[in-house]
């Protein structure tokens, strides 16, 4: 029997890789159809990525019907998967989180920071939606959320939607297996990390090759500054010698805006001057890209597409649809209900650590809890959590404030409130619930 995969953001430059990686997978996780859904606004990428994908599927003869609309519960139907990677407001929401916060002297970021908090408000009601409509019109298929700020979308979801088939992603972790192998010239498949954390606040407290303990190799090289896992849209700044002998965890390219945030300020204020924010950067990159998606001659992901910061994307989508369709019982990296894998953190929060992938679902391998040295921050991080996705269902002004004043790169009262007001006012047409409160969005 198939299966349909449905992608919703289908009109994103990262869909090839989805689809290549269901080409590569067909024999073992049999799709025979994929719909990709966006919006009007999206309308034009999802034409040019719905024919590319053709013709990649016509390229490697697989037996897979590839269709594209923007009618999503039509789609819905009938579907086993459903993949999330939607941008509410587009490059240009992007860019005036970015911007916005830099102005005022803060890190201006897609999935921290008070971009982050915005980036999670426009979105959640979006696909809280979604998730009523997967629960009413196909309520076995399983929501696979790439969307960022992707742990406290997923947590949101599973605390607060019909829907409880879902699992959160990220290519971070995937990306570390992978430098850490490169580094110590083994076999990605070799290599296993003990995760303990949050989606872009996760931390490696062991890594393994074959079973074999060689978290101090690791460890050694990192502080000689031999390794690089940072993401295209992550400059990396590197970390002391200091820092990584005395904490003895393997950091993630976003830890250097919570450890290294003058000099990551600094940084971003110098690209802003010479390049715009990153949002105007990737603007001009999707032109780029999707001017050489509209070769009728292309019929393969482009190399290009690795400039976009997405490496990885389809190995971890797919993988994990894969080994859920087929119970593998093998380990992978998600975003997933805590249940206890995290002593310290709350049963029903979501974590981002090691599970077994069954068919039934995650079930997340118990850690040895959160290490003293980033206890702290860690508690910090999930009340900030908390507060947003509280602030992002309710809609109240004095909740959104709240995640602003506890968020690590904000921690400031009055600019707190100057943040919120003047980011409220220019995402406006993207937060209907916040205009329920009668003057919740300051003139």
């Amino acid at each position: 029997m198939g299966l349909k995969v449905v992608v919703i953001g289908g009109g994103s430059s990262y869909t090839p890789e989805i689809i290549e990686g269901l080409i590569q997978r067909q024999e073992q996780f049999p799709v025979t159809d994929i719909v990709l859904v966006d919006v009007e606004e999206g309308k034009r990428k999802l034409e040019t990525i719905g024919r590319l994908g053709k013709r990649m599927i016509e390229k490697a003869d697989v037996s897979i019907q590839l269709s594209w609309t923007m009618d999503r519960r039509k789609a819905l139907e009938g579907a086993d998967f459903v993949s999330t990677q939607i941008r509410v407001g587009g490059l240009d929401a992007r860019m005036k989180d970015e911007l916005i916060p830099l102005k005022h002297g803060y890190i201006g970021q897609e999935t921290n920071g008070a971009g982050g908090i915005m980036k999670a408000f426009r979105t959640i009601p979006v696909l809280m939606e979604l998730a009523e409509e997967v629960q009413n019109i196909c309520p076995e298929a399983w929501i696979i959320n790439f969307t960022n700020p992707a742990g406290i979308v997923t947590e949101a979801l599973l605390k607060h939607s019909p829907h409880k088939k879902i699992i959160g992603v990220c290519n971070v972790p995937f990306n570390m297996r992978h430098s850490t192998a490169e580094m110590l010239q083994a076999e990605p498949e070799d290599v296993q990390i003990d995760f303990v954390g949050m989606n872009h606040f996760v931390f490696g407290r062991r890594v393994y090759v074959k079973g074999v303990d060689v978290t101090k190799e690791v460890m050694t090289k990192l502080s000689e500054g031999s390794l690089d896992y940072s993401p295209a849209n992550i400059i990396n700044l590197g970390w002391s010698r200091t820092f990584i002998e005395a904490m003895q965890l393997l950091p993630n390219p976003y830890h250097q805006y919570y450890f290294q945030t003058a000099e990551v300020l600094r940084k971003d204020k110098e690209g802003l001057r010479d390049k715009g924010t990153r949002a105007e950067q990737v603007m001009e990159l999707e032109k780029s890209l999707f001017s050489i998606y509209e070769d009728p001659g292309l019929n393969k992901k482009p190399e290009e597409l690795g400039e976009r910061g997405g490496a990885f994307y389809s190995e971890v989508a797919c993988n994990l649809m894969d080994s859920l369709y087929n119970d593998r019982s093998d380990i992978q990296t998600v975003n997933t209900l805590n249940k206890g894998a995290v002593p310290e953190l709350p049963y029903d929060s979501v974590v981002e650590v090691n599970a077994v992938i069954t068919s039934h679902g995650p079930v997340p391998l118990s850690t040895e809890g959160i290490p003293i040295e980033v206890r702290g921050i860690m508690h910090q991080m999930k009340a900030f959590e908390e507060l947003t996705i509280q602030a992002a269902i309710s809609g109240t002004y004095h909740d959104a404030y709240r995640a602003f004043l506890m968020n690590p790169l904000i921690m400031h009262e009055g600019d707190s409130k100057v943040l919120l007001d003047e980011l409220l006012k220019v995402h406006r047409d993207h937060l209907p619930q916040f205009s329920k409160e009668e003057g919740s969005i300051d003139e």
